[in-house]
């Protein structure tokens, strides 16, 4: 039976915190209903390095925290009395930094009283699909329907990727299939890497992808058996780097 929707009072009023890698982000929610996402990028700081540097991200979470945290309760028009419980990513991610977000809400939790909640923040990138949609797609709905039959979630990040099958989203999410080596976000920053292509190696290779000819070159297909829902990128981007060294022989 379809529990009895909350009214938006009722709902709990949860602040997330997330600092698994260069991006600073407080969001707000009320039930299904995001508030505010309020995101500080150190990404600039990083570019000339080609990837992350673990040492400058964590130093900017710890520029970044109050600020976005403080702004983050302006948009949604709330204070840290109004907050019912303190959620905070507690991993995968860059060591350094998830402990600037994980001292950040143990300080608030303890300052204000509040429960507080670690999350894999891999989950969370599935939860995001479960809010409402500006009012076009009912968060709570899609939650009811996961726990009736599940949902299948397809996670694309910098350095996962995997097929996940979601029955509760806070307790019964199950990993299907993944990449066996390299997740495609990193793919695609290793040949962005090699053909000298701007950082981060995805939006580089999708803006030189429209102007380029797809049938140029074939490459190996990794894993390509349907039966099986494991994939592997290394096959292709090496496959990439042969071509691309082969070219610059003499």
């Amino acid at each position: 039976m379809t529990k009895p929707k909350l009214s938006a009072a009722a709902e709990p009023l949860v602040l997330g915190i997330e600092s698994s890698c260069d991006e600073t982000g407080i969001g707000i929610v009320r039930g299904t209903r995001l508030l505010t996402n309020t995101v500080s990028s150190s990404m600039e700081e990083h570019v000339r390095f080609g990837g992350v540097i673990p040492e400058i991200a964590s130093r900017a979470h710890l520029d970044a925290m109050i600020p976005a945290l403080e702004a983050a309760l302006a948009d949604a028009y709330v204070t840290l009395d109004d907050i019912d419980a303190i959620a905070v990513t507690a991993g995968p991610g860059l060591a350094g930094a998830l402990m600037v977000g994980v001292s950040a809400a143990k300080a608030l939790a303890t300052a204000t009283g509040k429960p507080l909640y670690g999350i894999n923040h891999l989950v969370a990138h599935v939860g995001v699909g479960l809010l409402d949609d500006n009012g076009t797609e009912d968060g709570s709905a899609l939650l009811e329907h996961a726990r009736d039959g599940g949902l299948g979630a397809l996670l694309v990040s910098g350095g996962h990727t995997e097929i996940l099958q979601v029955r509760d989203i806070t307790q019964d999410v199950r990993l299907l299939g993944a990449t066996l080596d390299d997740a495609a976000g990193e793919a695609y920053d290793k040949v962005a890497r090699l053909l000298g292509l701007d950082y981060p190696g995805g939006p580089a290779i999708d803006r030189a992808a429209r102007t380029g000819n797809a049938k140029a070159f074939v490459f190996p297909r990794g894993l390509s058996n349907r039966k099986f829902m494991g994939t592997a990128e290394a096959p292709g981007h090496t496959g990439i780097i042969s071509r691309f060294q082969g070219s610059r022989q003499p």
